[in-house]
């Protein structure tokens, strides 16, 4: 179990942790649950995404990820990514995740981070 491990890293450091802990999982074939905030690193390091709704803490949905192993710096950039990424976003929607306008504090944090 890896809860937010990478989560207080910059952008580049938390990508060659992503791809490092690629490497550790398919020479080893253990099972990781993965525990993170990030879409696009839940969508590069998974074989499947499970999103949960806010509170109550509820599985919503699961998107199966198809994107070839072995994962590289290439793989963020094709389309596929992007549409993964997308199905993980409108399931949370429909979670209740996140509102298409966020108030009060979180305003200024999806603001800050360019959401």
């Amino acid at each position: 179990l890896m809860d937010e491990p990478f989560g207080a890293l910059d952008e580049m450091t938390r990508e060659r942790m992503n791809s490092e802990l690629q490497r550790i999982w398919q020479s080893t074939g253990t099972t990781i649950v993965f525990v993170t905030h990030s879409i696009p690193e839940a969508v590069f390091l998974s074989t499947r995404v499970v999103v949960m709704s806010a509170r109550p803490g509820r599985i919503v949905g699961t998107v199966d990820i198809d994107l070839p192993q072995p994962r590289n710096v290439e793989t963020r950039e094709q389309p596929r990514f992007a549409e993964l990424i997308r199905d993980v976003r409108r399931l949370l929607r429909e979670g209740g995740g996140f509102d298409a306008e966020p108030a009060g504090e979180d305003a200024l944090i999806a603001a800050e981070e360019g959401l």
